[in-house]
């Protein structure tokens, strides 16, 4: 009875606040003294004059006024009791991890790059001007000499006999110079990305599941200069036809820009699954809402996807300099030789009526999906930050629509055609943010969570 007392007594007085004045008392006890009632009373009401309860965590509800990023970032900072159980991509710590995700971010936005350089590339008609292909790559013409060389080279091309004849020297350098700033930026991406991962490797903060991944974008990474390269031979062969102008297979340039594609979101959600190791939840009722939105966000998150495809489709079949009326094709709503092709297969990506159209309808129902995702999800208790991202990715959606009208309208100029393929590539990273955001928490954090989010 006495190590009850005792026990009870130790219990009390490290719970502090109202306690203490119940621990006075289990003191007491044990000690064989008596408090009356009224002693008693007093020490209760005492201690409550005195008593401040601690300082609650901030409330992410509070996020609604606050950055995306820092509610996420406010989110993922987990109780250490919270991260048992949970599988993290990097050890060694916070500072650990902040880094490796610098680094991947950071391998994302030169990736980002890549595919905007590429695009102008394509659209100043740059990609022909070099016509051999080397690994390791090589330095470029230094003397006049040489530069004679390379461009003789050149002249032997389809792209220069029925495209380019008469250029200037002056005009091929520029050329010559965007496709090798264009090649030479990919091999310092490769060399940008393998030193660091050799490093925290090295360091021990790479787990294996992150550097199986890490290791099979860099080896994408490296094939993506083979899939460059094949689909610029494409273009060196000389056309079916003596009308048809020199340019890449279609089918070459889409597995191009989707193995880029490919890589940056691979970069990307990795980056954010080592920076956001949990998703934004603060309630039961919000990780409800996020699985209800998740079911919607994934096939339209698709349909981005494929849209995104398409349009590689239309680069290579230079669509887009056809039909440069909206919304009408020319007189007509649907071309009449959209079928003209045998087999029919061949029509969806080499017909450049058929092509276009595609196009112009997926487009158009990717913004009336990403419009019905916001509709659909406007009333359901979710978090801030996913519900600013479905904003975020319905307002990206129209500018990108916008983009690809007003480019169409205006015969495909550099400025614009770039500008709507970075605009692609952003509205599929807020896709990505977005299904990131959705994902299900760790049993751990969701045994921890209460029903409903506090109200502020």
């Amino acid at each position: 009875m006495f190590r009850a007392r005792a026990a009870l007594s130790a219990v009390l007085k490290r719970s502090g606040g109202l306690s203490g004045a119940f621990a006075d008392a289990a003191a007491a006890a044990s000690s064989g003294h008596r408090l009356l009632p009224n002693r008693l009373c007093a020490s209760v009401v005492s201690r409550a004059r005195l008593y401040k309860p601690p300082a609650a965590p901030p409330s992410l509800s509070k996020c609604s006024h606050a950055s995306t990023f820092q509610c996420m970032s406010t989110a993922a900072s987990l109780p250490a009791g919270s991260k048992e159980g949970l599988r993290l991509l990097v050890t060694g710590g916070p500072a650990a991890q902040k880094w490796v995700g610098l680094w991947l971010f950071g391998s994302a936005a030169w990736v980002f790059s890549m595919v905007v350089l590429g695009g102008v590339t394509r659209l100043t008609r740059s990609g022909l001007s070099m016509t051999d292909w080397k690994f390791t790559g090589s330095l470029p013409p230094l003397t006049e000499e040489e530069w004679l060389v390379e461009f003789e080279k050149y002249k032997q091309s389809p792209e220069y006999k029925r495209v380019n004849k008469g250029m200037s020297l002056e005009d091929f350098k520029f050329i010559y110079w965007m496709e090798y700033a264009h090649r030479m930026w990919g091999r310092a991406l490769g060399i940008m990305f393998a030193f660091p991962f050799s490093y925290f490797l090295r360091k021990g903060y790479i787990t294996l599941r992150l550097g199986l991944k890490l290791s099979a974008l860099f080896a994408l990474g490296a094939g993506q200069g083979l899939i460059g390269w094949w689909m610029v031979k494409s273009g060196l062969e000389e056309p079916s036809s003596e009308y048809a102008q020199p340019r890449v297979s279609p089918y070459r340039l889409a597995a191009h820009l989707t193995s880029a594609f490919a890589i940056y979101c691979g970069l990307f959600w990795t980056a954010l699954s080592v920076v956001l190791p949990e998703p934004p939840a603060e309630s039961v009722s919000w990780v409800r809402g996020a699985a209800k939105v998740k079911r919607i966000a994934l096939p339209v998150s698709l349909l981005v996807g494929i849209t995104a495809i398409s349009g590689a489709f239309v680069a290579g079949n230079d669509a887009g300099h056809a039909f440069n009326t909206f919304p009408k094709m020319g007189d007509t709503w649907i071309p009449d030789d959209i079928f003209e092709m045998k087999p029919l297969i061949r029509n969806f990506f080499e017909n450049t009526s058929l092509v276009q159209l595609d196009h112009r309808i997926l487009a158009t129902s990717t913004l009336v999906a990403v419009g019905a995702l916001w509709w659909s999800t406007r009333k359901l208790d979710i978090h801030p930050a996913i519900r600013s991202l479905i904003g975020s990715t319905l307002g990206m959606a129209a500018v990108q629509v916008t983009l690809g009208i007003s480019t169409l309208l205006s015969y495909v100029p550099v400025s614009l055609g770039s500008a709507h393929q970075a605009g692609a590539l952003t509205l599929l990273t807020l896709v990505i943010m977005l299904n990131h955001t959705v994902r299900r928490p760790s049993p751990s954090l969701l045994k921890s969570l209460p029903q409903v989010a506090r109200a502020t």
